[in-house]
């Protein structure tokens, strides 16, 4: 997003939290009702190019968004909503994935409230992983003639009772409405999502053989000082890393030996 777009979902970022400070809103039924309007906006092409008309009173369209949704969904979802589309956005579709990400913020709160954001991180992350080694699985999860009853109960044997609730919800709303995006790419958001509500950075490291708990906690301290943020691993183990050890932070790749890189930051931070 960019422009108007992105101040749009800025704002809204901070109407979710500030409703979701509350702990007399239910994150995960917000989350629902948000996922509702979403599929809503996303089908109604006309719907959608109206409530973003640039032409049209901020108020006027919130009007019309209040007796649409009013009765259907609870009024915090209503008010939500309402802010969305009273602000200006760049296109209409950046509408709907504003909205898409604030449902998946709201599940995640949830997850947070319940002491279980850290799992749902790990969980994301090793789906991601059994993703990409399993080509039929991948093909099963992302075949477009398949229904989405048929993806469910798929993802329903493989996460029901072994994953937290709120992944399986998670990856379930991403693999039977993609929306256009591939499954990787969707992990990778949501995991960034999750990532963000605890205000800490991903790292994704890869080293030869599974990391020590000291040498984690070593290389996790090495990189919260080089980000300035907290920091959360998302382990990985490849021996073809040859001894050393990968460290990918968003777009930034760092390669060497753990001894070198964790010099190397103190090195840095001393500077």
């Amino acid at each position: 997003m960019n422009g108007a777009s992105r101040e749009a979902l800025a704002a809204a970022r901070e109407r979710l939290d500030a409703l979701t400070d509350s702990t007399s809103v239910d994150a995960a039924s917000l989350a629902d009702e948000l996922a509702a309007v979403t599929a809503l906006l996303d089908r109604e092409v006309s719907l959608r190019r109206v409530i973003t008309d640039p032409a049209q009173p901020g108020e006027a369209k919130a009007e019309l968004a209040q007796r649409l949704l009013g009765g259907q969904v609870s009024g915090t979802t209503v008010d939500l909503v309402s802010g969305l589309v009273r602000s200006r956005w760049s296109q209409p579709r950046d509408l709907v994935d504003a909205l898409e990400e604030l449902t998946a913020t709201a599940d995640l709160t949830a997850a947070q409230r319940s002491g279980a954001l850290d799992d749902v991180e790990d969980e994301l992350f090793r789906f991601g992983r059994i993703v990409a080694s399993n080509t039929a699985l991948r093909a099963a999860l992302t075949d477009r003639a398949a229904s989405k009853a048929a993806k469910s109960e798929l993802l329903r044997s493989l996460l029901g009772g072994r994953a937290n609730v709120t992944t399986e919800r998670l990856v379930t709303r991403l693999v039977t409405a993609p929306r256009g995006r591939s499954l990787e790419a969707g992990l990778e958001s949501l995991s960034r999502l999750a990532a963000e509500r605890r205000n800490r950075m991903v790292a994704v490291v890869t080293s030869a053989v599974p990391l020590s708990d000291g040498q984690k906690q070593r290389l996790g301290a090495a990189l919260a000082k080089l980000y300035g943020r907290q920091m959360h691993l998302n382990l990985d183990v490849d021996p073809g890393v040859l001894g050393g050890i990968r460290v990918q932070v968003g777009d930034e790749v760092i390669n060497g030996s753990i001894a070198d890189r964790l010099e190397d930051a103190d090195r840095r931070m001393a500077s």
